[in-house]
């Protein structure tokens, strides 16, 4: 540790974000979001089919001090006005991670305050309070992202247990890649979201819920291949695929179970309150959808906006206010992690 500094009731703290191809920074004072700011780098790599490490990593070496700038000139503040600084340490790719855990580091320690090393996936947990921030645990937190799909009964702000969770691919994972077979371009999720609003989900594929004697899990290998042989197959019989059918009958297959899971486990633990976060849960039929079951059964939903959904520095601040108000700072010694335990 290093530094002495006085907790505040409403630190001012500056959240920085750069685990993929998004270089943001973002300002919250307490649970209130001054600003949000993004650079982003998902153009150039559009022209490869998907993030490539390197090109990302050299794109935040350039927008990581012109994000900062900008979020600082938004919320009329200087770098002196800084309480906190969180920051994203893992999961995601080592080198873009580097780029701005180095540059947080250097940030802190030039202020001499607090460093908040910020897991990634608990940001996007996280990014409920920037829709309510009264919110209080217990409740199910739905995660739906490119690397990680499960279902959690948070506990407390600390704390919260799996109750189920995918043994391979995430669910965002397979919307890119099943967007790479139906040859639509990266990002593959808003895509297949377009294109399967024209379509019907007029073909079974197999649900990814797995049922196990003690709870349940979610294996998106299955359906990714099941679409993917669905084209070949097609292809090989000389038949025209109706695409958006195929879109629509994926995502249906893909979103209904997390939907329904995420339900039975409030309904079934006693919680009155759902929230969800993860860039999958950007997709506007999962939110319907969560939105009608949550209704029927008289449970309370939260849901991030679309854009707060999506990797941002928003909720990398928030969980930062979480983690300083029970003064779990980080030493200067802190590393980037490309994967964490969820």
């Amino acid at each position: 540790m290093y530094g002495n500094f006085t907790l505040k009731q409403e630190p001012v703290i500056l959240g920085l974000e750069s685990s993929c191809d998004e270089t943001a920074a973002a300002i919250v004072r307490g649970r209130s979001l001054i600003c949000s700011e993004i650079i982003s780098s998902a153009a150039e790599q559009a022209k490869y089919g998907g993030v490539v490490p390197e090109i990302a990593s050299r794109a935040h070496t350039d927008a990581v001090d012109e994000v900062t700038k900008r979020a600082l000139a938004a919320a009329h503040m200087s770098v002196q006005d800084i309480d906190a600084v969180a920051v994203t340490y893992g999961a995601g790719l080592l080198g873009a991670l580097l780029v701005g855990l180095s540059f947080g580091k250097a940030l802190a320690y030039s202020l001499n305050v607090p460093l908040i090393a910020v897991n990634h996936i608990r940001g996007h947990m996280a990014a409920s309070y920037l829709t309510d921030p009264e919110i209080q645990p217990p409740y199910i937190t739905l995660l739906a992202s490119g690397g990680h799909t499960a279902i959690l009964h948070t506990k407390t702000e600390l704390a919260s247990v799996v109750l189920g969770g995918t043994c391979d691919d995430a669910a965002g994972e397979a919307f890119d890649k099943v967007a790479r077979t139906l040859g639509l371009e990266y990002p593959g999720g808003v895509n297949i979201e377009r294109l399967a609003k024209s379509g019907q989900p007029s073909i079974k594929f197999p649900s990814p819920l797995i049922r196990r004697d003690n709870g349940f899990a979610f294996s998106y290998s299955g359906l990714k291949t099941s679409v993917i042989n669905y084209m070949h197959n097609a292809e090989q019989r000389g038949e025209k695929v109706n695409l958006a059918d195929v879109a629509c009958s994926f995502q249906h297959a893909a979103v209904d179970p997390l939907a329904e899971r995420a339900v039975q486990c409030a309904k079934s633990l006693g919680v009155s309150t759902i929230v969800a976060g993860g860039g999958v849960v950007a997709n506007g039929y999962l939110r319907s959808r969560l939105t009608s079951l949550c209704k029927e059964n008289s449970l309370r939903l939260v849901l991030p906006e679309k854009k707060f959904c999506t990797d941002n520095a928003a909720m990398i601040a928030e969980e930062g206010c979480t983690q300083y108000r029970h003064g779990n700072f980080s030493s200067m010694d802190v590393n980037a992690k490309a994967q964490i335990p969820l």
